[in-house]
């Protein structure tokens, strides 16, 4: 780890005052900054806004308010808390983290950025994170906040996933990361690129460390830091089976561990211009009767755009086959048991039960 100066630069200063009168102090993470609650929000702030990610925190840690807890959850359970929040690797390393520690590390996390960063999910910013806002230790962090507010405040041209960028932000972080309240000013130079050096309409005239800004003062701080060479911008198409029995349940299938909604449970999906009435006969034992097509479902991921096409298919019979697949399942709303749904396909049984409460 980089040597750091042991007092309190010019930068770290300025922004722990600002930070005494005007940064955030009631997240619910901060109230009890234990390192397990810490841990939680690292990972569900990874790419999502904070006010996003409380109302998600408050009903995962009420559900799971420890590490022994999360680790004898099941996954599904977990799933299921954290559907709607995107990005489920976070939810599945979590999980998996979480079992680790059990067995390693007697149910807590470890103390040492070496060992956190062995946990599944947790990358160096993450485990600097963990130190330095739960045990108060000076670890430099470099969360999508912080590397707007350095390469501002720095001038540093180019985009910052290119590794000589990076490298001089991780230079720059840990220069300015003080030994004197390393948690306030973690926690500030967040709230600051949070809250102020945003990326659209930045409020400088308000910034606590303008005075030494290098964007500031040429007037670059719109353009910095540079954005992400810019790729053409795929879309998929997918078609999804609404299957329906005699009991108005659905058949959903769980996706694989990987890719998209990896874990979750969606619906089953037709390939190419297979015929879903043949599906249905070759995967079911079942012939269908009415069948039509639903309104398409648009859904945007971080690198592609995807349409989801349902197709709405009645069963004349009862299914010969389903229940030796563990990996489908017939699904009502009213069902106990928890299961984790990706969010449009949850929105798309949530309408069609709706219309078979109204008649349709």
């Amino acid at each position: 780890m980089p040597t750091r100066r042991p007092d309190v630069d010019s930068f770290a200063r300025r922004l722990l005052q600002w930070f005494d009168r005007h940064g955030r102090h009631d997240l619910p993470w901060q109230l009890a900054a234990t390192p397990y609650a810490v841990w939680v929000s690292e990972i569900m702030l990874q790419q999502t806004q904070v006010a996003t990610v409380i109302p998600y925190f408050e009903r995962f840690m009420r559900r799971f308010p420890s590490v022994a807890a999360l680790a004898a959850a099941e996954l599904d359970e977990v799933l299921a808390q954290w559907a709607g929040l995107g990005y489920y690797a976070r939810a599945r390393n979590l999980h998996r983290a979480a079992k680790q520690m059990l067995a390693e590390h007697g149910g807590e996390l470890p103390r040492t950025q070496a060992l956190l960063e062995a946990l599944p999910g947790v990358g160096r910013s993450t485990a600097a994170a963990i130190l330095a806002l739960a045990h108060d230790f000076p670890a430099p962090i470099l969360d999508g906040n912080v590397k707007r507010v350095l390469a501002r405040y720095h001038g540093i041209e180019g985009w910052p996933g290119q590794t000589a960028v990076l490298a001089r932000l991780w230079k720059h972080a840990a220069e300015h990361t003080p030994c004197h309240r390393p948690a306030a000013y973690t926690q500030a130079i967040m709230d600051l690129g949070a809250t102020l050096c945003t990326r659209h309409a930045p409020g400088c005239a308000s910034c606590p460390v303008r005075r030494g800004c290098a964007a500031a003062r040429a007037g670059t701080q719109h353009r910095l830091p540079s954005p992400r060479p810019r790729r053409a911008r795929p879309r998929r198409r997918v078609r999804v089976l609404l299957i329906e029995d005699d009991d108005r349940r659905i058949l959903l299938e769980r996706r694989p561990p990987a890719g998209i909604w990896g874990g979750l449970f969606s619906l089953p999906e037709l390939a190419g211009e297979h015929d879903p009435k043949d599906w249905c006969r070759e995967h079911l034992h079942a012939p269908v009767g009415e069948q039509r097509s639903l309104p398409s479902i648009a859904h945007a991921f971080t690198h592609f755009d995807l349409e989801i096409a349902p197709l709405w298919l009645k069963l004349l019979e009862a299914p010969g086959r389903v229940m030796d697949r563990p990996d489908w399942l017939w699904y009502k709303p009213a069902m106990t048991q928890e299961i984790g749904l990706a969010a449009p396909i949850a929105e798309l049984l949530e309408s069609r039960f709706e219309s078979n409460e109204a008649g349709a």
